[in-house]
């Protein structure tokens, strides 16, 4: 990587912005009799919610060994992706790099906020073009931001070269592990100390089974850290949200229960499902969900919509693919029987 500054990629306004400071920021205290926020004064939730997650950052430190100052809470992983464009890519000016099939916020959150999504399909194995990224790379100054989903949703798989990305490129490079519990042994997250541009995002939506919560969470050099701080809502993830997640964290040994169970039942699903007439081929996964080409998207889609098994059609993005998810042993039951009633 070339000489890497983080003030030439920061948004000019972002780099000098002064952050609003709460009632909250002024006072962390406790105890008191507290006049200062203009709260009334009554009921249970009256108060304001932490507005830097300090418990919750301090349980997740302990668990993944990273310091609260690499550490930003954000309202679902949606926000982080918000606030990446709001901090580093002007409006009408800047580009970022996406790499599709893959989760949509991405380009939707581009466009809200002004940003050039460039497109650079996956490979016919769902891997990095990684000669076609360098190529534009290397000619397109405009280019600030890399998006990469590992594992990857809607395919599932964990994506090769990104080290040889990190290395290369001296933008932003967002790799979103929301599915990295399923195979942990293969998490970026260590790496933000060595990668300067590197933001790790995680979420408590799928392995933790909280995303009606809506709790995500980025790891990032400190420096970057500080910019999502000042740029955030004050008050931005709720006491009710906060203590949910905290409340997960307690259960480790439920998480790992649950974790272990759906592993088991994706194996199943695919024992059961790979000899159905209807099924062309499933993909390989690293995630909690598999991506399976059947003989006709559509027409499946509708017949087990009919028999009140919802899954996902991906045929937009990838040709007569749906998007199953790993359920409880009954749901996945009830989807193999719904496969066996389909009628093509």
């Amino acid at each position: 990587m070339k000489s890497f500054d983080l003030k030439n990629l920061v948004r000019p306004n972002i780099w000098s912005l002064s952050p609003y400071s709460s009632a909250r920021d002024e006072f962390s205290g406790s105890e008191g009799i507290f006049l200062d926020a203009n709260e009334n004064p009554y009921g249970s939730l009256n108060r304001y919610p932490d507005p830097h997650q300090r418990v919750l950052k301090t349980n997740l430190s302990k668990m993944k060994g990273i310091p609260v100052q690499n550490i930003f809470i954000g309202n679902g992983s949606d926000e982080v992706i918000d606030l990446i464009y709001r901090i580093f890519a002007e409006p009408g000016k800047d580009s970022v790099i996406i790499c599709p099939p893959t989760y949509g916020m991405y380009e939707v959150s581009a466009n809200i906020n002004g940003v050039t999504a460039i497109k650079i399909p996956l490979t016919n194995d769902f891997q990095l073009n990684i000669d076609e990224l360098f190529s534009r790379i290397d000619n397109d100054e405009s280019v600030k931001i890399i998006f990469a989903c590992s594992p990857n949703n809607p395919t599932g798989n964990v994506l090769n070269d990104l080290d040889t990305l990190l290395a290369n490129f001296n933008g932003i490079v967002v790799i979103d592990e929301a599915y990295i519990d399923f195979c942990p042994d293969k998490s970026y997250l260590n790496k933000i100390f060595d990668h300067p541009n590197l933001i790790v995002m995680q979420t408590f939506s799928k392995a933790w089974a909280l995303a009606g919560v809506r709790v995500g969470i980025a790891y990032a050099q400190k420096d970057i850290i500080s910019l999502f701080d000042k740029t955030k809502p004050p008050y931005n993830v709720s006491k009710l949200n906060q203590e949910a997640a905290i409340n997960a964290l307690a259960q480790s040994d439920e998480f790992d229960k649950r974790r272990i169970s759906i592993l088991k039942q994706c194996s199943w699903l695919i024992e059961n499902l790979i000899n159905l007439p209807c099924i062309k081929k499933i993909y390989p996964s690293d995630a909690n969900f598999l991506l399976v080409e059947v003989s006709d998207a559509d027409l499946i889609y509708n017949q087990l919509i009919t028999a009140k098994v919802i899954v996902r059609n991906r045929s937009s993005q990838i040709k007569n693919c749906l998007r199953i998810t790993v359920g409880t042993p009954e749901e996945n039951q009830a989807l193999i029987d719904a496969f066996n009633k389909i009628q093509l």
